[in-house]
């Protein structure tokens, strides 16, 4: 298996991940139950998880009166692709053997 395969399948978990923790915490907040902390919601982003967060965020109508998250995912996700770019031209070669 390739890197790029392996990081492919990390992300796409993350972002499942992410998505279904937004529709658990909306769940729970009906029911009014314990709830998934925020730091845990803001950390499956910042690992990865940043568009399944959004997508959760929009399609289950979760954490959108809080400006924090509003603001905070998509500057997320915008400092991720900034990453990612800033990586893919960097002068250097990763030889995997």
């Amino acid at each position: 298996m390739t890197v790029w395969k392996i990081v492919v399948i990390y992300l796409v978990g993350m972002n499942l991940i992410g998505f279904a923790m937004m529709g658990i915490d909306k769940r729970k907040a009906i029911k009014k139950l314990w709830r998934i902390p925020e730091a845990t919601l803001f950390f499956i982003a910042i690992i990865g998880g940043s568009i399944g967060s959004i997508i959760g965020m929009k399609f289950f109508h979760h954490k959108t009166r809080h400006w924090y998250f509003v603001l905070g995912m998509p500057v997320i996700l915008l400092l991720q692709v900034a990453a990612i770019v800033a990586l893919l031209h960097l002068p250097l070669q990763f030889i995997i053997m």
